[in-house]
């Protein structure tokens, strides 16, 4: 019989975990259906991956099943950034074109095909026995690694752009959206960067240290996978994206080759002190300019370039001269800083604390205390 290691008990317990995850992510209630299926994908993707963890268990001898599974590494990062597409755009919807990504996986197919689907049990068992030494297998490393590095460059170019957009047109405080996604895409980072410096210490000699690397690297995914788990049980409703059809103000800017224009500053900052739109959380450019019947475009050409300010920041300014006005206030000095952040159109109180201290440079106790 077989003896169960350590590795393959680490194997049983991510893929159990990722499962269970990707099941729970399928079946929640959301608006976002695509981000959660194709999230979930990648969570079955990556379960099989770990199967391989205690194939051994499972398998008396190596079989085409088991070459599949190997093959489905391949769709890990396409899915993962399809993923963030979803989640970054809200208008995003899965068409024919992006079956392109699915190229790797069909070429990484072909190159395993003559010898490994074709070939006998027999065949099988002598090229898994000296696999690191077969080109298939340096192929299959590169090409992976490669893939890797493309996709996350990629992904990590599609959040700084969505962030960026969010900030000048969204003032909600579902920023930290993108935070989680941004810590996703560095933790994976890690984890391939170290499965390089892994997969180097196997092929050119040093056993001893590849055993120890590889531990670590089981060890880092479990933890990446519970981290993940405690964000999706605490938000359920995963993220909320932007509209990717929307332009950066820069852009807008050289469309419409827009001047300050005085009149109109003066026009949105006494709209905003007489109406006080900023106290609604889900205010966004396009509520705020239908508001104050203004073209969208124009809006955030104002706000973005000539007033030099972020729409998300250009709202959290209102929103904390009137959170200093309520604390400065005698009559609301029961008011917890809870119930004013709410007040005062933030729904977080560290959005609500970080916002604060940007612009007074004291926290809202330190600020009441000051007074």
């Amino acid at each position: 019989m077989e003896t169960v290691t350590f590795t393959n008990i680490i194997g049983i317990i991510i893929t159990f975990i990722l499962l269970l995850l990707a099941f729970f992510i399928y079946s929640v209630p959301s608006s976002n259906k695509i981000s959660n299926k194709l999230f979930a994908s990648y969570l079955v993707l990556n379960a099989i991956e770990f199967t391989g963890f205690y194939s051994s268990l499972i398998f008396n001898e190596p079989n085409n099943l088991l070459v599949a599974s190997r093959e489905f590494s391949y769709l890990q990062m396409p899915v993962l950034f399809l993923y963030i597409l979803s989640v970054c755009y809200s208008d995003f919807k899965l068409q024919w074109k992006h079956l392109w990504h699915a190229i790797p996986y069909i070429i990484g197919n072909l190159v395993m095909l003559p010898r490994f689907y074709m070939g006998s049990t027999t065949q099988k068992i002598e090229l898994f026995t000296n696999f690191n030494s077969l080109y298939e297998s340096y192929f299959s490393h590169i090409a992976l690694h490669l893939q890797s590095v493309f996709y996350l460059t990629a992904g990590f170019i599609v959040l700084k752009r969505a962030k960026k957009i969010f900030k000048e047109n969204y003032s909600s405080n579902t920023i930290t959206t993108y935070n989680w996604l941004f810590q996703l895409l560095l933790f994976t980072a890690f984890l391939y960067g170290f499965a390089i410096i892994k997969n180097v210490l196997k092929f050119f000699g040093a056993p001893e240290f590849f055993e120890i690397s590889h531990k670590i690297l089981v060890i880092s995914v479990l933890s990446f996978v519970c981290w993940y788990v405690l964000k999706a049980l605490r938000y359920p409703q995963l993220f909320t994206g932007v509209d990717s059809k929307i332009l950066l103000s820069t852009d807008l800017a050289k469309k419409l080759n827009t001047k300050e224009n005085t009149k109109k500053i003066e026009q949105l900052s006494l709209f905003m002190i007489k109406n006080k739109p900023y106290l609604n959380p889900s205010l966004t450019l396009r509520h705020l300019a239908e508001e104050i019947q203004m073209n969208t475009r124009d809006l955030s050409v104002l706000i973005n370039q000539s007033l030099n300010k972020h729409f998300f920041d250009f709202i959290n300014e209102y929103r904390i001269e009137e959170a200093k006005n309520i604390l400065k206030n005698p009559s609301k000095k029961e008011f917890t800083v809870l119930e004013i952040l709410y007040e005062v159109g933030f729904n977080s109180k560290s959005s609500f604390n970080t916002a604060f201290k940007k612009h007074t440079g004291l926290t809202p106790t330190q600020f009441r205390k000051s007074i």
